[in-house]
């Protein structure tokens, strides 16, 4: 049954006004089983708020989330609605084994469910980690009731010698220094309790932040919302505002659909390219788009990028972090900034548009945010990379690379699964030169599985101990938005049902050529029908449970990762 026939079955009514209005037997109950939790008449005649709390003590990111939610119910108490909090899933990064993309399909099934099986008139979704707010964006898209976004923001910088940190670029960093060699273990230890000092989620544009973003520049948050930090007195005032907002939204009747359109992901997608965003927003804004009956594929991510500058200087691929950026103006002043190439006319949750919204928002800081006109560099943070060793696409982030390795063509070394990678590549026998390319294939979806977070494929220590700090390194599996490097992740279709990545053996000759979008294997065709003839796939992960469903069900990396049969039937594919 869609939204406006359920509209029209009710009579116009609100769905928290007939649940508790019915005359008969189940309105008795309603009321009366709510009433015991201390409600009165009064406050079962307000619009019913749904606030889903997705707090958890294994989520270091969302530990600040009951507190968040107490000023999320206070606007909406103001505004004459009833705030009514609901838990589901949630999926800390850091935590959850083997990846959280194992879990985002069913945390936005849970969320969607959720959603629909309560009547419940709106909805404030409170998510911040990397896949908890791409699924309760998906599951507002499907369930389709008045809804809001509000992130828990990120974390302050660590501090450490009068050195600025970032989780996890400096993660990467500092365990890479100690395998080399160059920091004791007393100081890793110093640099791991500098690093994480505050609530929030990663503070450099990372996966989290760039979902936050990607949240307000779709008009699904309120503007300035993605990066005030956690600790901030401001990321309360947001919260209490976005109680308010909702329940306008329920008056209003402004649904997910009416907001999160072709354009307003047009939108969102530029706002990801100017800032460099994470190579996962890719996936996730695929996967959004589908649930809309939306295809949307990567060339649309290549011809967005080629147009719209990147210009803020921000970590991974600049400078500075999310506190400074949310001192430059944040979101708003990036749009501003960008506005010619925006769809301004995008209806948002403020009720107004992009072009309202944007009124009379400034640019502060030309450091942090460099003019549409000079930018840090002329294209987007992303590329979109095709050829024979990725025939459906694959992605790098552009200005993360090192200059040198740009185009480059090298011999491979392979790795056929993670636990092979994890065996071989230290071993000081491996044979590989700063030259060469490293391959790690059966890492995607269906693969690894679940795609997990290993394409910054290490560097050999006896590589490292030699001054290298980069290599061309190939995956289908994804990478943290806090990464750097010249990583090609994503690649399509992936080796684990048979794509050409699959395919490459040790000594092939792999070139890569970012500017020319090129990745190409430089083996003939006949050797690569022989060597598909002989491929076999590897055995599943998984023979039981939610994980025999995901590898069962799972589209591939350019199509979104979501489950098949989550998407409208016009989009569906058997896999």
């Amino acid at each position: 049954m869609s939204e406006q026939d359920d509209r029209s079955e009710r009579g116009g009514q609100r769905r928290g006004e007939a649940f508790f209005n019915d005359t008969g037997l189940w309105g008795f109950i309603h009321r009366s089983f709510t009433k015991s939790m201390g409600y009165t008449d009064d406050d079962l005649k307000k619009p019913v708020i749904g606030i889903c709390n997705t707090f958890s003590e294994l989520n270091k990111c969302h530990s600040h989330f009951r507190e968040l939610t107490e000023y999320v119910k206070r606007g909406v108490w103001q505004a004459g609605g009833l705030p009514m909090e609901f838990p589901t899933i949630s999926i800390g990064e850091p935590y959850v084994k083997p990846t959280t993309m194992l879990l985002r399909n069913l945390m936005a099934m849970d969320t969607e469910e959720m959603i629909k099986a309560h009547q419940i008139d709106g909805v404030v979704l409170i998510g911040g980690c990397d896949k908890t707010v791409p699924a309760q964006l998906m599951a507002a898209v499907s369930a389709n009731i008045p809804a809001i976004v509000l992130t828990g923001g990120p974390m302050l910088n660590g501090k450490l010698n009068g050195r600025t940190l970032g989780a996890c670029t400096d993660c990467y960093q500092f365990t890479l220094e100690h395998k080399a060699g160059n920091i004791t273990d007393e100081q890793l230890t110093v640099a791991e309790n500098a690093i994480c000092r505050s609530d929030g989620h990663c503070m450099v544009m990372g996966t989290a932040s760039t979902m936050a973003a990607i949240a307000e520049a779709l008009g699904m948050a309120l503007p300035g919302c993605a990066a005030i930090p956690a600790p901030d007195s401001r990321r309360r005032h947001m919260a209490e505002l976005t109680g308010k907002q909702i329940v306008q939204l329920v008056h209003r009747d402004i649904r997910p659909r009416d907001i999160i359109t072709p354009e307003s992901i047009d939108n969102a997608i530029r706002v990801t390219m100017a800032c460099a965003g994470s190579t996962n927003a890719i996936i996730h804004l695929v996967a959004i788009a589908g649930r809309l009956g939306y295809r949307l594929p990567l060339e649309r991510f290549d011809e967005i990028s080629a147009t719209t500058p990147f210009i803020v200087n921000v970590r991974p691929s600049g400078k500075y972090q999310m506190e400074e950026f949310f001192e430059a103006g944040g979101v708003p002043s990036l749009m501003k900034e960008i506005e010619p190439l925006l769809h301004g006319g995008c209806l948002t949750v403020t009720g107004g548009t992009v072009t309202d919204n944007l009124q009379g928002v400034l640019v502060p800081d030309r450091e942090l945010i460099y003019p549409l006109a000079a930018p840090i560099a002329p294209q987007g943070g992303i590329a979109v990379l095709r050829g024979n060793l990725s025939p459906n696409g694959a992605l790098i982030k552009q200005t993360a690379v090192s200059p040198h390795l740009r185009k480059h063509t090298g011999r491979a070394v392979v790795f056929t699964s993670p636990a092979d990678l994890n065996a071989r590549i230290d071993d000081p026998d491996l044979d590989v030169d700063e030259n060469s390319v490293l391959v790690l294939q059966n890492a995607g979806p269906k693969g690894a599985p679940a795609m997990p977070e290993i394409g910054q494929i290490p560097i050999p220590k006896k590589l490292l101990l030699r001054g290298v700090r980069d290599m061309v390194r190939i995956s289908d599996a994804r990478i943290s938005g806090t990464s750097y490097g010249t990583l090609i992740v994503h690649v399509a279709p992936e080796a684990a049902i048979g794509g050409p990545l699959g395919l490459v053996r040790d000594g092939d000759l792999i070139e890569l050529d970012i500017d020319g979008r090129k990745l190409e294997l430089h083996v003939d065709e006949a050797t690569l029908r022989e060597r598909s003839a002989q491929w076999q796939a590897p055995p599943p992960a998984y023979d039981r449970g939610y994980g025999l469903l995901f590898l069962e069900r799972v589209l591939q990396a350019d199509e979104g990762c979501d489950f098949d049969f989550l998407l409208p039937p016009e989009l569906r594919t058997t896999k």
